[in-house]
């Protein structure tokens, strides 16, 4: 059990993850080959990306992830800016703090591999390596699904922006049951130790991956920028409208198309036409062709924020969807 214990403060500091972590969902991969008992989720993923990984990567990276804990800077808050700059930071590692988390994960899984005693004792070539092997397997196991990866990421983000909008940190917290408990001023998540993280007014970041399974992440050290990585609701990509319509006849998908019907159902949290065109596997420009009929139906309200185009719902389209 890990108990994230808040403060006032920190209900105010509390944010939901613009965008996936190329570096989360790297190492959370990493778990998803060596535990096989997500098959049911990731199954045909595994057998993909293990066939296309080559033995060399698998020997290099597979020992930072034993089981349980992995050392925290593979994860570095500034991999959220991308894989670059994660791994510039990983690069910029104090030696300290390597020698450190080295030696707790000697402790857990016993004797470190040649390469990582290197990593432990300052060796910049045998870091490198490693960065190295993160990026091959990001290549190869990772990056080839990004735009699900996003694609689900964008709708588990847009659904607790909305709650947080809507009701507040208090509904946005509330929402992640059952795996985490909100009881203030204590977020209980289930978590492999007993653990506690007192946030201090430092906040929380709340980061939706999509290679996350079953229980949320943190960073063993507490002194670090608290974060909670947790997985993504699966089932979002599916509107409301679609995966349980209560008018068995299609009403809604016969007045305005299939299509449209799915992209109404997925405007229902808010979304952007980037995120739109990866939630419904479809381009941008047919998107822009869907929404402008929804915007001129009155269904919908489209309005720019920054270089964003971003669509939601009038009270017309939510009044069609919770009729269909």
């Amino acid at each position: 059990m890990l108990r994230v214990h808040f403060t006032g403060q920190d209900l105010a500091r509390v944010r939901v993850a613009a965008r996936p972590d190329p570096l989360w969902e790297t190492v959370l991969s990493l778990f998803r080959f060596r535990f096989a008992r997500s098959a049911p989720l990731f199954g045909d993923w595994r057998r993909e990306a293990l066939r296309a990984t080559s033995p060399a990567t698998l020997d290099v990276v597979m020992p930072l992830v034993p089981g349980g804990y992995f050392p925290d800077f593979l994860t570095p808050p500034e991999a959220s800016l991308g894989l670059d700059a994660g791994f510039e930071a990983i690069r910029s590692t104090p030696r300290t703090r390597l020698r450190a988390e080295l030696d707790h994960l000697g402790r857990q899984c016993g004797t470190l591999p040649r390469h990582l005693r290197l990593v432990r004792d300052g060796d910049a070539a045998a870091l490198e390596l490693v960065v190295r092997g993160l990026r091959r397997h990001y290549e190869t196991a990772v990056a080839p699904h990004w735009s699900t990866v996003q694609a689900h990421v964008d709708a588990d983000r847009a659904m607790r922006s909305r709650l947080l909008q809507e009701g507040g940190t208090e509904a946005l917290l509330d929402s992640y049951r059952p795996m985490m408990r909100w009881e203030y001023p204590v977020l209980e998540c289930d978590f492999p130790v007993d653990q506690d993280l007192h946030l201090g007014g430092r906040g929380l970041l709340l980061v939706p991956a999509f290679f996350s399974w079953r229980t949320p992440d943190a960073l063993y050290d507490s002194e670090l920028p608290p974060v909670i990585v947790y997985p993504v609701e699966r089932d979002l990509l599916t509107p409301r409208a679609v995966r349980d319509p209560a008018d068995p006849d299609g009403s809604l998908v016969a007045l305005i198309g299939a299509t449209r019907a799915c992209v109404l159902g997925l405007i229902e949290d808010g979304c952007t036409t980037g995120e739109l065109a990866r939630r419904a596997g479809v381009t941008a420009g047919s998107i822009s062709q869907h929404t402008g009929v929804l915007r001129e139906a009155g269904l919908i309200l489209t309005t720019r924020t920054g270089k964003s185009v971003v669509h939601t719902l009038t009270p017309l389209g939510s009044a069609l969807l919770r009729a269909s």
